[in-house]
């Protein structure tokens, strides 16, 4: 059970840190980042055995730039090692498992204690307050019906804090409905989601969705989609850059010059191929290394997008916190069905671990052929599923998940030993093979 009162806690404290100057900001993460690797290096085998491998010590770090010299840490390896990177202190059968959406197509399993859970919490609600969100303003937000729950009858009772959620599954006129009875003063979703919802409230005409503004993660839109939806709700669009595993990483605040990064909680770099830093305003992939994370530490863990460091020293709304620019990420294709619904990608990704076999897939992919016609691939890590009671609990998830009618979709399940990559080398998990000219 979360303990609201220390999550509440959690949050003045970290209010207080947005205007810290730089110089304590600095000594913080100094004084953290010491603490974490000697916590991971006593306490979890992994991490023991991997700096040893390096021949690295935790004292052998000095300050946030020495951590260049300890190696990256890969989905790959925490897969492969799960056991040995949960914390010695810790009972697994304590800890709340939680897992990735599997937006690069390969979900992880990862443990959090209850503090940290209560911490993570604290960190979300101050990058939305930042934005302007309020104690009891209206915070609707079109998710996955799985976190419908997320909200207790006792934050519904004192309308604190309280998400009134719209299910990414719904048709967009459904959504659409809801949405107007709910009257929000924020509408948080998926950036997709957000994109399908404005091209239908521009086509219908409607004016009766009127929030102070919208919040977005997990995926990416273009800049120009970005101005799009701006245009047709007429408020700000403030984006954040979250992972399951360290929660809020980076977030816009009301000036939009770029992204704050959480450098209180996490310290974040961009490096090249070989895991060394790139040069301040160069483009490198990121690298993140979570300050708060106990039972199952990240240390230089590499989220799988690519940003670089802001030019800009300092944020004209005067926080100080650093500031970076995230230039790919999770983009995937929007799904249309025949009864003419848009589906955001992460639709399909989000219902994707409903299964009750998700913990033994090790990458999946999904390829619309027709608007009839739906391809999964499915690449598991041991050959131990009976594959036809996999691809029937799939299909009925998905028929159930889509509100579709018998027959409606055809759905073409194949386990396979390898998922190539695009042609352009990256991963896509979401493909979508029809015409570029739908409109949703």
């Amino acid at each position: 059970m979360v303990n609201y009162l220390r999550a509440y806690y959690y949050f003045r404290i970290l209010l207080g840190r947005l205007y810290w100057p730089r110089e304590r900001l600095r000594k913080y993460q100094n004084a953290k980042l010491k603490e974490t690797l000697g916590y991971a290096y006593e306490n979890v085998p992994f991490y023991r055995r991997k700096f040893r491998e390096a021949g690295l010590k935790p004292n052998d770090l000095k300050n946030v730039e020495d951590l260049e010299r300890f190696p990256v840490t890969t989905k790959d390896e925490i897969r492969k090692n799960f056991c040995e990177t949960v914390s010695g202190e810790y009972s697994a059968l304590r800890l709340k498992m939680r897992r990735t959406s599997g937006s690069t197509g390969q979900p992880l399993f990862f443990y959090i204690s209850g503090v940290e859970d209560e911490f993570r919490k604290a960190r979300h609600l101050r990058a939305n307050t930042v934005c302007g969100q309020g104690l009891r303003d209206r915070y609707v937000t079109i998710t996955h019906p799985l976190y419908f729950s997320q909200t207790t009858r006792l934050q519904r009772l004192l309308g604190f804090y309280a998400a009134l959620p719209v299910s990414v599954f719904d048709d967009v006129d459904k959504q659409i409905s809801v949405i107007k009875n709910l009257r929000p003063d924020i509408l948080d979703g998926y950036a997709s989601s957000l994109l399908l919802l404005a091209h239908r409230i521009d086509d219908k005409g409607v004016d009766a969705i009127k929030p102070r503004f919208l919040i977005s993660g997990a995926d990416l839109i273009d800049l120009q989609s970005r101005r799009y939806v701006e245009k047709v709700f007429n408020v700000p669009f403030y984006d954040q850059y979250a992972c399951a595993e360290l929660e809020r990483l980076a977030w816009e605040c009301e000036e939009r010059a770029g992204y704050h990064i959480d450098a209180d909680s996490l310290i974040m770099e961009f490096v090249d191929e070989r895991g060394n830093h790139v040069a301040p305003g160069e483009t490198g992939e990121i690298v993140c290394t979570s300050l708060f994370n106990r039972a199952m530490p990240f240390i230089r863990y590499k989220i799988g997008d690519i940003g670089k460091s802001s030019e800009e020293e300092t944020c004209p709304c005067g926080r100080t916190f650093p500031l970076m620019k995230l230039l790919e990420g999770r983009k995937d294709a929007t799904v249309f069905l025949p009864d003419g619904r848009a589906l955001s990608s992460f639709a399909l990704i989000a219902a994707m671990y409903q299964l009750s076999f998700y913990k033994d897939i090790d990458q999946f992919r999904v390829v619309q052929k027709k608007e009839n016609l739906l391809s999964f691939m499915i690449k598991t890590k041991e050959n131990v599923l009976s594959k036809k009671e996999a691809e029937k609990e799939l299909v009925g998830l998905f028929n159930r998940a889509l509100s579709l009618e018998e027959d409606e979709v055809e759905f073409q399940v194949d386990f396979v030993d390898d998922i190539p990559l695009d042609k352009s080398g990256k991963f896509s998990v979401v493909i979508s093979e029809l015409s570029q000219t739908s409109n949703c």
